[in-house]
């Protein structure tokens, strides 16, 4: 299968979502990569109406749940319900259940929840009591972040910052962007004819998953991948300064996957059947975001995760 199909989705989320190429990249990104996604960025940076989008072009179920303190498990996996005309309990499926799953604001719910969607996430099944439940084999979990509210909120354990394959971070649009947000939003609200969205079945997808999987990575950006991992791991013998006092902690061989993955994707939307190097470092930054943590040193030099990898990939080299 060409990639024309999966093009065509893309052209027309960034026709509706201006200015945010790289949220759209992202999500198909991790739809190809067969992963889950974390966005983190301000209210009305459109983190909804794209997976919405995406949704109108997936042959699939969509639903949106809205992360709170009072959130119990059993409202994302369902519960068994009682059927007095039958005296029996019958399972009731829960939003885990459908194919495309939008948790708002995941920060916000307690561990039990997060227990509840990391099982969800890692094993594509839910368990309720003794009984286990298959999750569609289509299943995508777009979890968003508001990094200017952490009142009321719950910092996600590392187990489950290591299940998205990806952490992006989104800004404010500039002024001539949001100058075309503002005439789009006019032209919805007048109720003008919408474009018919591109529509791809869950058989095409599976088999552009699959043509992803065939492109090839050289042995030699294979040890580069490789060598950008162990430079989390083993700063020192990289850099002796910066990096040694920065990174606490490297990343996990499931993040040396995921760049992998990722970085085939790229290179399969752009139309090639092997990655290049500037693919792996595209991908490095949303696969290794969230998953390097940084010392107390770091957070003194006021150094973040970006700044962090901008350093690693001059550090370590092709070859």
């Amino acid at each position: 299968m060409s990639n024309e199909a999966i093009i065509k989705v893309r052209d027309y989320m960034n026709k509706n979502i201006v200015g945010q190429p790289e949220l759209v990249d992202g999500l198909l990104t991790a739809l190809l990569a067969d992963g889950h996604i974390l966005v983190e960025g301000p209210p009305g940076l459109a983190k909804t109406r794209a997976i919405k989008l995406l949704s109108e072009c997936i042959e699939g179920r969509f639903h949106r749940i809205q992360f709170t303190p009072d959130l119990l498990p059993a409202d994302l996996t369902g519960t068994d319900i009682y059927r007095p005309q039958d005296g029996t309990f019958v399972f009731q499926p829960g939003p885990l259940f459908h194919h495309l799953l939008l948790a708002d604001e995941i920060n916000r719910a307690p561990a039990k929840v997060q227990s509840a969607l990391l099982e969800a996430m890692a094993e594509r099944q839910i368990t309720i009591g003794r009984k286990t439940y298959q999750l569609p084999d289509l299943f995508l979990v777009m979890a968003t972040q508001n990094p200017l509210e952490q009142e009321g909120t719950y910092p996600l354990p590392e187990a489950q910052l290591d299940r998205f394959i990806m952490h992006l971070q989104l800004n404010y649009p500039d002024q001539g962007t949001e100058l075309q947000i503002l005439r789009l939003n006019h032209l919805e609200s007048k109720h003008a004819a919408k474009e018919q969205p591109p529509v791809i079945t869950q058989v095409e997808l599976f088999e552009a998953r699959k043509d992803v999987l065939s492109v090839t990575i050289p042995d030699i950006l294979e040890s580069y991948i490789i060598n950008l991992t162990m430079a989390t791991r083993r700063p020192y013998s990289y850099d002796s300064t910066d990096l040694a006092r920065w990174i606490s902690c490297g990343v996990s061989p499931r993040a040396t996957m995921a760049l992998a993955n990722c970085s085939r994707v790229k290179a399969w939307l752009d139309g090639r059947n092997y990655v290049a190097p500037e693919d792996i470092q595209y991908c490095v930054y949303p696969v290794f975001r969230h998953r390097i943590f940084l010392s107390m040193e770091a957070e003194a030099d006021r150094v973040d995760a970006n700044r962090v990898i901008e350093l690693l990939t001059k550090k370590v080299v092709v070859g």
